[in-house]
């Protein structure tokens, strides 16, 4: 199955539970708008290049489409019409009045200078701005793009437009309409549902062990995080390089600033080396994927040890994989609840830059840790209500609220 189809198979599963009209399940599963973009840029040497840029809107019922745009040599339309449909359940978990978006350019960003990295930004924010506002889509970071990336988007809107619009775009440096804990805010999330997680399966956060699979943002984060704040101990990472472990706990501050200076963990030297696949197999309490799509499949589940998995990154289980730790009894605390901790402090983000009122840290730090608890109690209620899976779970809560704004706002002629 593609990834559009793993999240429709998702999804499907949910309107099974509460038997939703097939007329507005059909409504939910498609894309509202899908803007495929074809745009030059003149590269260092003076050559010009073509590259191809998507913006998806999936739905806009309850609000401003939000999510992110990624720069990935592999991007498709199809991943962004999956992750523009994970975002509106996203979300709607959450509660946030918004809609799903994702957006993405098929480069290596690895391979562009810091000139034409702009470049290719700007042309890219120029072309798809047709479709973009502070109240109508409202971008972010994703793969491989930063609050630097941000920056362009939001002063290219604004030059076009003719004013400075800080709410175009979420995930900018502080000091220019960003907001504090930002950086932070999906690792963050994640460890609110790795402490939630740990307790529903019966073990202290103290005491957990961690594996965690992605070393990027979330990744550190994460693991950060619940080793500090939870004191959990944090046994194994991989990255796409490879893997380190220590079954003592690993000195995650020490390991981030390795990452930082090599480009990689399997380096460090306070562990022992491993192969990204082993990352899996790790004996861990609580696995988090924080890394791409489907990095849990039939050939990799069987190897899992863990007894909840929260996931970090969108997708990282194929739906195949995703039954089977059903049935191995696995906790599986889903990507639209587990990693909304990012599209949360968005909103916060939005929120400041139209008051022109910025929050101190610790204010958005308690709001953030109270809407993501407050979002794993809804969804493990409902769980148990129906005796399904939090994913699930997830998706009832989520396709409830779409659903009550749908049919309040009616169809429209």
């Amino acid at each position: 199955m593609s990834l559009y189809e793993d999240a429709l198979y998702q999804f499907n599963k949910a309107i099974g539970v509460l038997n939703v009209p097939e007329g507005y399940a059909e409504i939910l599963r498609r894309p509202k708008r899908s803007l495929i973009v074809e745009f030059p840029v003149v590269m260092d040497d003076g050559s010009i290049k073509v590259f191809t840029g998507f913006r998806v809107q999936h739905n806009t019922v309850r609000g401003p489409a939000k999510g992110g745009i990624r720069y990935h040599p592999d991007t498709t339309l199809d991943e962004v019409k999956a992750l523009a449909f994970w975002m509106t359940w996203k979300t709607a978990v959450m509660n946030l009045p918004y809609g799903g978006a994702k957006g993405g350019i098929k480069v290596d960003p690895k391979k562009l200078s810091k000139k034409e990295l702009e470049k290719l930004s700007r042309r890219y924010f120029s072309e798809i701005q047709i479709i973009i506002g502070p109240q109508n889509d409202i971008p972010a970071p994703d793969v491989n793009t930063n609050p630097d990336v941000m920056a362009w988007f939001m002063d290219t809107y604004s030059m076009n437009v003719g004013y400075t619009s800080l709410g175009v775009v979420t995930g900018k440096p502080v000091n220019l309409g960003g907001s504090e804990g930002r950086k932070e805010a999906t690792g963050r999330g994640v460890k609110v549902c790795v402490e939630r997680a740990c307790k529903d399966v019966g073990i202290e956060p103290s005491k957990a062990t961690i594996a965690v699979q992605g070393f990027g943002n979330v990744g550190q984060f994460s693991a950060l995080l619940s080793q500090k704040e939870l004191g959990s101990k944090i046994v194994a990472v991989s990255d796409s390089k490879g893997g380190i472990f220590n079954s003592r706990g690993l000195d995650i501050e020490a390991l981030i600033e390795h990452k930082k200076k090599f480009g990689r963990v399997d380096s460090f030297s306070d562990g022992e080396k491993l192969s990204r696949e082993d990352i899996f197999s790790i004996e861990a309490d609580i696995l988090i994927p924080a890394a791409l799509e489907n990095s849990i499949t039939t050939e990799n589940v069987n190897h899992v040890k863990a007894k909840a998995i929260v996931e970090g990154a969108n997708g990282p289980l194929t739906p195949e994989a995703d039954e089977i730790l059903k049935t191995k009894g696995v906790l599986v605390v889903p990507d639209i609840l587990a990693n909304a901790g990012g599209v949360t402090v968005s909103y916060f983000e939005w929120v400041q830059d139209l008051q022109a009122f910025f929050w101190k840290i610790d204010q958005i730090r308690e709001n953030l840790e109270m809407m993501m608890n407050e979002a794993y109690t809804e969804t493990r209620e409902i769980a148990k209500e129906h005796d399904v899976d939090m994913r699930t779970a997830a998706y009832i809560l989520a396709i409830n609220r779409v659903l009550y704004a749908l049919e309040k706002r009616g169809l429209y002629p």
